[in-house]
C-alpha cells in the first residue's frame, strides 16, 4: 500500500501535461470543497447536506508544468426520482471521459454500502488510474486515520484493482492539497494547456450565479427542503444610462420550489428570508463578477419538478 504523506521533491521536468480529473464519492464526501481548495477560489457549490452539485463544474488548476481540469460530478447514489437517475448518468459519462478518477472517502466515517457500491463501479473502469483521497482528516486522530487507510487499501484488493495512490487530505485545513495535485499531474497526458491562463472555470456565468443563489437559499432550510430548490437566471443586463465608471448589472432570477406550502419557508415572515438570500448571494455574485449587481429574486412553484422530464429540461437538467 502506497500512502503519500509528504511532498515529492523531484524537480519539475520540461514536459507539460494537461488533462481532466474528477472526484467521485457518495454525496457529501468533500468533493466540492476539495475542488475549491485546489483551484483556490470558490467555483463549486458546497453544502453540508448531500446532492447539492447538479452541474458539472470544472475548476482549472494552472501550474508551470501542467494544467489540471477538475470535473466535479454529483454524488452517485441510489436514485429515487428521474432527476436522481439523470444525475447518475452524468457521473458515469464523466468517468468514461477523464484521465484520472479521485475517489473521496471521509476519514471520519467508516466505509459503508454506498462506498462499496461506487468502488464496485470504479473496478469496472479498467484503464483509468484511480486515486483514493481520504478527506476531512482534520476531524480524526492518527489511529482512526490509519484504520481508514488500511480499510481503503483492502477495499481495492477485494475488488481486484490497485489504487494508483492513497492520499489523506484536509481541504479545510489545507493539508496535503498541493501534494494531491503533484500526484495527479504525472497521470495526465502530455500536451499544451487546454484553457487560457487565468481562467478558473468554464461554467457559464449564469450557471455559477444560479448555484450561488441556490446555496444561499438552502442556508437554514436544508432539513425542510434539501432537494426541492432550483434556480434559473432569466436575464442579466447592464443597467442603461449608467456612467462607464459606475456600471450596474441587473440580474433577474427565479427560485423554483415543488409545492405552494414551501413558498412561505423560502420567503420567510414578511419576506425576511428571501431578503437575506438576496443580500448574501449578491455579495458573492459581485465578488465573482467584479461589478456591482442589482439582484431581483422571485419564488415560483414548479409542481413536482424533480419527477417531470419537461420541467427538468426547462430547469437545465
Amino acid at each position: 500500500m502506497s500512502v503519500r504523506t509528504q511532498s515529492s521533491e523531484e524537480p519539475a521536468g520540461v514536459v507539460h501535461r494537461a488533462g481532466f480529473a474528477c472526484f467521485v464519492g457518495r454525496p457529501n464526501a468533500g468533493k466540492s470543497t476539495l475542488t475549491n481548495a485546489l483551484v483556490g477560489q470558490k467555483v463549486a457549490i458546497t453544502a453540508n447536506q448531500p446532492q447539492t452539485t447538479r452541474h458539472t463544474v470544472r475548476g482549472i488548476v494552472h501550474r508551470p508544468d501542467a494544467q489540471l481540469i477538475l470535473v466535479d460530478t454529483p454524488g452517485l447514489h441510489k436514485p429515487r426520482t428521474l432527476l436522481g437517475e439523470r444525475l447518475n448518468d452524468v457521473v458515469r459519462t464523466t468517468w468514461a471521459e477523464v484521465d484520472v478518477i479521485g475517489f473521496c472517502l471521509p476519514a471520519n466515517e467508516k466505509l459503508g454500502p454506498g462506498d462499496r457500491f461506487i468502488a464496485k463501479e470504479l473496478a469496472s473502469i479498467k484503464k483509468t488510474p484511480k486515486i483514493a483521497i481520504v478527506t476531512k482528516t482534520d476531524l480524526v486522530d492518527g489511529k482512526a486515520l490509519a484504520e481508514q487507510l488500511i480499510a481503503i487499501d483492502q477495499l481495492g484488493k477485494e475488488l481486484g484493482f490497485e489504487w494508483a495512490e492513497i492520499v489523506p487530505v484536509s481541504a479545510v485545513g489545507d493539508k496535503q492539497v498541493g501534494l494531491l495535485a503533484d500526484l495527479i499531474v504525472p497521470l495526465l497526458p502530455e500536451g499544451p494547456a487546454l484553457y487560457p491562463d487565468g481562467e478558473l472555470t468554464d461554467e457559464p456565468e449564469q450557471v455559477m450565479i444560479a448555484e450561488l443563489i441556490r446555496e444561499a437559499a438552502l442556508e437554514g432550510v436544508r432539513d425542510e427542503l434539501p432537494h426541492s430548490i432550483a434556480v434559473v437566471v432569466e436575464e442579466m443586463l447592464p443597467r442603461e444610462g449608467r456612467p462607464a465608471d459606475k456600471p450596474l448589472l441587473d440580474i433577474h432570477a427565479f427560485v423554483y420550489i415543488e409545492r405552494p406550502s414551501q413558498k412561505g419557508i423560502v420567503i420567510g415572515p414578511k419576506g425576511k428570508r428571501l431578503k437575506e438570500v438576496g443580500i448574501k448571494s449578491r455579495k458573492q455574485i459581485e465578488a465573482l463578477l467584479g461589478t456591482p449587481v442589482f439582484l431581483d429574486l422571485h419564488v415560483k412553484v414548479a409542481k413536482d419538478w424533480q419527477r417531470d422530464p419537461r420541467q427538468l429540461r426547462k430547469l437545465g437538467f
